[in-house]
């Protein structure tokens, strides 16, 4: 009891900044929400309106929409692939191939230049390479495979891909590099004997190296789930959220519902509920990993 008692005091300081820090606007955005607060009269400040934006916010028929887009593909799609392509990546600079041809500090190296490309610079120079007579058009028509050029960010048929495909290149390395780190850690005693009992690759993967590598999949996928879920660059700077509003999801319409339709009440609105599904996955990471954690550490 003295233990705890001395590690809460220690602890309050920086719990109360934190509640101040995050709880104030939290609370406040709520009692917005529940307004019809405008942009143009936030001096006045707004009606009480009760639940009035929420239930124009679940009756209307955009909503499905942009929920399917934020959560299939800018969370689900993109998170899924970017998990899968990151632990491609790390078993192949691990393979002793990589480390007898001393590629492995060169290809680690390479990594780091489009995970420390600023997301809105790679978005600006992917816009480029996929314009209409851009590098990924002509390489395309140059190879045989289409034979005109393709508005990739324009036609509703490639827009989603072609974003998926930007968040991948910005953010797969930082995935591959931490999953590499967890794959030097394996020691190599369990390779041998997986070997010596004449174990296939496909079973030494899955019996050997996968557990190992779980705990940071695990991590690695539940933040790739809170950076993926309430991004705004990749959308907002590839498509303003179009063609139309076909690319919309929930960031980009707190962004318009409060800066150009100035309709602040209904944006927090929007807010409030990002912020409860957030508070969700927070509460499966704290099971699933914090606790994790702890059991290991008594």
């Amino acid at each position: 009891m003295r233990d705890r008692l001395f590690i809460t005091t220690m602890l309050l300081p920086s719990m109360v900044l934190l509640v101040l820090f995050y709880g104030y606007p939290i609370f406040d955005n709520l009692r917005i929400s529940f307004t019809d607060l405008s942009l143009l009269g936030m001096k006045k400040g707004g009606n009480w309106v009760g639940l009035a934006n929420y239930r124009e916010l679940f009756h209307s028929g955009e909503f499905n929409h942009i929920l399917f887009n934020t959560f299939i593909w800018l969370t689900a799609t993109s998170v899924v692939l970017r998990l899968l392509f990151g632990l491609g990546i790390a078993l192949l600079l691990n393979t002793r191939a990589m480390r007898v041809l001393r590629l492995a500090a060169v290809s680690r190296f390479a990594l780091l230049i489009p995970w420390a490309t600023p997301p809105i610079v790679a978005v600006v120079i992917w816009r480029f390479l996929l314009e209409r007579n851009g590098f990924v058009n002509d390489a395309l028509i140059g190879l045989g495979l289409i034979s005109q050029p393709i508005a990739f960010l324009a036609d509703i048929r490639t827009v989603w891909p072609s974003i998926v495909l930007i968040m991948l290149w910005n953010t797969v390395p930082l995935i591959a590099l931490s999953l590499l780190s967890s794959l030097q850690t394996v020691p190599e005693e369990y390779y041998e004997a997986a070997e010596l009992d004449g174990a296939t690759s496909w079973q030494t993967f899955r019996f050997v190296t996968l557990p190992f590598l779980m705990p940071a999949i695990l991590v690695l996928g539940l933040m790739s789930v809170f950076w993926s879920f309430n991004n705004f660059v990749y959308v907002w700077l590839a498509t303003g959220a179009g063609p139309g509003t076909f690319t919309n999801v929930l960031a980009t319409e707190v962004y318009l519902k409060a800066f150009v339709d100035f309709r602040l009440g209904y944006s927090s609105a929007i807010g409030m509920v990002m912020a409860v599904v957030m508070g969700a996955f927070g509460i499966l990471y704290l099971r699933l990993v914090a606790q994790r954690q702890l059991e290991e550490t008594l």
